[in-house]
């Protein structure tokens, strides 16, 4: 595409919702010039390409398609089809799977998928065997009764929130931590480091069903085979979650132990953050959960979103480039240079250090919380956000650490010295917010005290320093 065509395809997008709701066209604007302007140093986030977001405003996101390639609920969705049989081929295709589900909506939806496929899979359940059924839409309510009853006593082993897990890996106020008898495995306290001696310890004490590898905030690599050879010792399914990861095992930056695809029954995955693809999720999978997984609508989902679905398929073929396998290494060339940065300017990192995408700074070495120097950051140009650390005393909530990644500023070119630049700005940011006061003197996990002035200066800096690396710069919207 030309830059000239880029620039045509978004004014004109952006005038005809102006039209209708100005307001709208007026927010997404801003929020461009946000994020030109910002230093988005969340590890979550990233940039999709022009080609990726033009590919999800378009009429496919008028169209119902209920059911699977070639198995519809609603007539009239051959065009879906090849959308959606696109996706999955570039799935499988970059990451050596068996079988790809892109359907989900979300990395949640995803690892509900794939929790529902290995239970309805796994479990040889009384009520199926008493009704002498197999097919779902033949139980009666008895059967439903016996079925949730056995289900909701099922095991999970997976990485705990505040060493680094995500929520949905067992977190008790989630639906996974509801679904399952949940058990957590968490990192040594002296280093911050799985343990896969206690994690196996574990496992032959809990026997879990399914247990689950990947993270949302651990900055270091994870032995996947290891992994898989403690869930075979115990009869366990291994499942993965390498949402945060997955353009590392895209761009070949993470292989043998450290890919989970071929060690991993079932993985899930979001196809933005470091794969750098529209917001959604994706399962991949052996042979033998394929069937199950592919009923993930209407088990767990609703409507596929055919619109997302064929921005996948353009991002998932932009990731098949061989650029994107230079991009991923980038990513963690850049995510070491930060690390190294921070802590040569007295810094305390989880680890001591990352392999991958992710820092995660203990902001407590700087008198504060994470919800202070979130927003202390955020008044400066710098985005990111808070995130518990390994027993955090400030809970999931006001946390003590921050979490940073690289991922989009490695989109938008910036190299390992505008790292350590960048080091220089979030340090000189902490070092001069202090923790403020609730209104009856007692001290505040919220509120602190920052020089607007030097607040300021910070975001300046940080908007010279992006200067160079123009977002989307063959896109004008003047």
């Amino acid at each position: 595409m030309s830059r000239n065509a880029e620039s045509t395809a978004f004014r004109s997008a952006l005038e005809v919702i102006r039209a209708v709701e100005p307001r709208v066209a007026d927010a997404i604007g801003a929020e461009l010039t946000d994020q030109r302007e910002s230093l988005k140093l969340i590890a979550s986030e990233n940039y999709a390409s022009p080609a990726t977001l033009l590919a999800m405003g378009n009429w496919f996101s008028d169209k119902y398609a209920e059911g699977t390639v070639g198995r519809r609920f609603y007539a009239g969705c051959q065009n879906v089809d090849t959308v959606e049989a696109l996706a999955a081929e570039h799935a499988r295709e970059l990451f050596g799977a068996a079988h790809a589900y892109v359907q989900p909506h979300s990395g949640i939806d995803a690892n509900l998928v794939a929790f529902w496929a290995v239970l309805a899979d796994r479990v040889e359940s009384p009520a199926l065997k008493k009704a002498q059924v197999r097919q779902v839409n033949d139980l009666t309510e008895a059967d439903w009764f016996a079925l949730r009853r056995e289900l909701g006593n099922q095991r999970m082993l997976g990485m705990s929130l505040d060493a680094g897990g995500h929520l949905t890996h067992g977190f008790r106020p989630n639906i996974s931590g509801k679904m399952f008898d949940q058990r957590s495995y968490g990192t040594d306290p002296a280093t911050g480091l799985i343990d896969y001696d206690r994690v196996a310890e574990a496992a032959r004490e809990f026997k879990p069903l399914i247990l689950v590898g990947g993270y949302s905030a651990y900055p270091r690599k994870v032995n996947f085979r290891i992994l898989r050879e403690i869930a075979d010792s115990v009869g366990a399914t291994f499942m993965v979650d390498m949402a945060h990861f997955a353009g590392l095992v895209a761009g070949k930056v993470f292989t043998g132990d450290f890919d989970p695809v071929p060690h991993a029954h079932i993985v899930t995955t979001t196809t933005h953050k470091s794969l750098r693809g529209p917001r959604g999720g994706m399962v991949l999978c052996q042979p033998e959960l394929a069937d199950q997984v592919d009923r993930g609508c209407p088990m767990v989902l609703g409507g596929p979103l055919p619109h997302v679905m064929a921005a996948k398929a353009v991002a998932l073929a932009e990731a098949r480039r061989p650029n994107f396998a230079d991009y991923a290494q980038r990513i963690v060339d850049n995510a070491q240079a930060l690390a190294e940065g921070l802590l040569r300017r007295g810094a305390k990192l989880v680890t001591g250090g990352t392999d991958n995408h992710l820092v995660l700074i203990d902001v407590s070495g700087y008198g504060l919380t994470g919800r202070q120097a979130e927003q202390a950051l955020l008044d400066s140009g710098i985005v990111t956000n808070r995130n518990s650390v390994p027993q955090d005393p400030n809970g999931a909530w006001y946390t003590s650490g921050i979490r940073i990644g690289t991922p989009a500023l490695t989109t938008r070119g910036l190299g390992t010295a505008e790292m350590d630049q960048t080091a220089e700005l979030i340090h000189t940011v902490l070092t001069q917010t202090t923790a403020g006061a609730n209104a009856d003197g007692t001290p505040s996990k919220a509120k602190y005290n920052l020089d607007p002035a030097l607040a300021d200066k910070v975001a300046r800096q940080a908007t010279d320093l992006l200067a160079p690396h123009p977002l989307y710069p063959a896109i004008d919207l003047a």
